[in-house]
């Protein structure tokens, strides 16, 4: 079965064995597979091909990017892989449209680079920037730090291509800011993580480069405090804030353990540590002065300043240099390796109004110790968009109690009107949410999605939609 993908791909580019190992776990090290093999197409027609080729022989495909997702999107248990890691050309860069071009197997940071050049920039931000790649950011709607000035990756695509799972190709790639003929198409598969087609190429949105940024590490007496602070600093500086990050007292803690070179910003522990990141592009905002002293900069210590004497700031370390304000990043991305483990792990991806992420926690943690005396947890949060990555360490590892703690987790957001996922995806990791939470209607709705555009369920399945219920006898 394999000779027509070799003569296709050529022999290097069909691995199986040992060869299509390093594909064969998630980033996480959550979920192990054995895929029949893994397939490195060069190009769209290519992917065409296997695409026409497995339907034809009943082979399920499963597209895999950087691999740094984190809910099992990629398990493929006997199932083709279809890396996209070949197919990663930058088409191009259009400054006067301020638009890139791009194919699905670019990693992240070369985009930035590619924009930077042009003297541009692209928003799209995480910590898996170096590995993770544009197609399975689109795949997975992936957020990230600046969600809260540019939106999450959905908000920055203009135009799509995407082969389907018959192998024809659907060309969306104009890149206009507007087009109201019919269906919205690109947005159907823009968050299906590669289950109604498999993304090969994008036009994405590029915004202009910051002149200056203005970076500090504060802490606030509660969470409260920290989101007026959020607003505020909007109004003063006519929404210039990137990026507010919630880092508690317990993630501070596990920092200092795992990540002692990373140093703590202050003497002393505070129970909501926040970073916090205004961005400028006018002149007037990021010119230095004559004693080198930044207007945007001076802007933010000044608003810190007026917080400490309402007591609204507790302390604040503003970053002085680029160094200084790597480092502070560094602490807020190494939330990934901090969430480790060598035990059981229920890693959640919550979505809160932002006035009710201060409810979630005292909520989540009370009903966690009544559920598990010997849990412990980590929170790390996009707090200007109310995004919590909240993840337990549980007590014991029973499949049952680990289900548990996800449904009270669930309940929790339930009560709060919020999402159970905001940006990770589904994968397998969520299907069981999916079944509890998602309306009956909205998961039909999905099904006759995929049974119109993957009848014969090629393409990643058992991923992100759960399979309908049998109909009582």
């Amino acid at each position: 079965m394999l000779d027509p993908l070799r003569a296709l791909l050529g022999p290097a580019h069909v691995l199986t064995g040992a060869d299509a190992e390093p594909y064969a776990r998630d980033w996480m090290r959550q979920y192990h597979w054995h895929p029949l093999c893994v397939l490195r197409p060069a190009d769209t027609a290519q992917v065409a091909a296997v695409l026409q080729f497995a339907q034809g022989a009943g082979l399920a495909v499963v597209p895999v990017g950087g691999n740094t997702g984190l809910a099992g999107g990629t398990h493929a248990q006997g199932a083709v892989m279809l890396s996209l890691e070949r197919i990663n050309r930058i088409r191009a860069v259009t400054p006067a449209a301020r638009t890139v071009t791009a194919e699905a197997g670019t990693i992240l940071s070369r985009l930035h680079d590619a924009a930077a050049a042009e003297g541009l920039h692209f928003p799209l931000w995480f910590g898996a920037r170096g590995s993770a790649t544009l197609g399975g950011a689109l795949s997975t709607n992936a957020g990230g730090s600046n969600v809260l000035r540019y939106g999450s990756t959905r908000g920055l695509c203009l135009g799509l291509e995407v082969v389907l799972a018959d192998g024809r190709v659907l060309d969306l790639l104009q890149g206009v800011h507007k087009d109201n003929t019919g269906y919205d198409l690109k947005d159907l598969f823009i968050g299906a993580e590669g289950t109604l087609g498999i993304i090969t190429a994008a036009t994405m949105r590029l915004v202009p480069a910051p002149r200056a940024h203005a970076t500090a590490t504060l802490a606030a007496p509660s969470l409260a405090a920290a989101l007026a602070l959020l607003h505020r600093l909007q109004d003063e500086t006519g929404g210039l804030v990137e990026a507010l990050e919630f880092m508690p007292r317990s993630y501070m803690t596990r920092l200092a353990e795992r990540r002692p070179d990373l140093g703590q910003p202050f003497d002393t522990l505070h129970d909501v540590t926040i970073l916090v990141e205004l961005a400028a592009t006018a002149p007037r905002d990021a010119t230095p002065r004559a004693d080198g002293s930044v207007p945007l900069t001076d802007l933010l210590q000044d608003a810190l300043a007026a917080r400490m004497e309402t007591g609204d700031v507790l302390d604040a370390v503003i970053a002085r240099s680029d160094s200084q304000r790597r480092r502070m990043w560094d602490r807020r991305e190494a939330a990934a390796d901090l969430a480790r483990s060598p035990g059981p792990v229920v890693d959640t991806d919550v979505c809160v109004p932002l006035d009710r992420v201060d409810a979630f926690l005292r909520q989540v943690q009370a009903r966690l110790a009544r559920l598990d005396p010997r849990a412990t947890d980590l929170t790390v949060a996009h707090l200007g968009d109310g995004n919590l990555h909240y993840t337990v360490f549980p007590g014991h590892d029973d499949p049952a109690h680990l289900d548990a703690i996800r449904e009270m987790v669930e309940d929790v957001v339930a009560d709060l009107c919020g999402s159970f996922s905001a940006e990770h995806g589904i994968g397998l990791a969520k299907l069981p949410s999916m079944t509890r939470r998602k309306s009956p209607v909205a998961l039909d709705v999905m099904r006759a999605l995929k049974a119109a555009l993957d009848p014969m369920n090629t393409l990643n399945p058992g991923k992100t939609l759960p399979p309908a219920k049998d109909p009582a006898p």
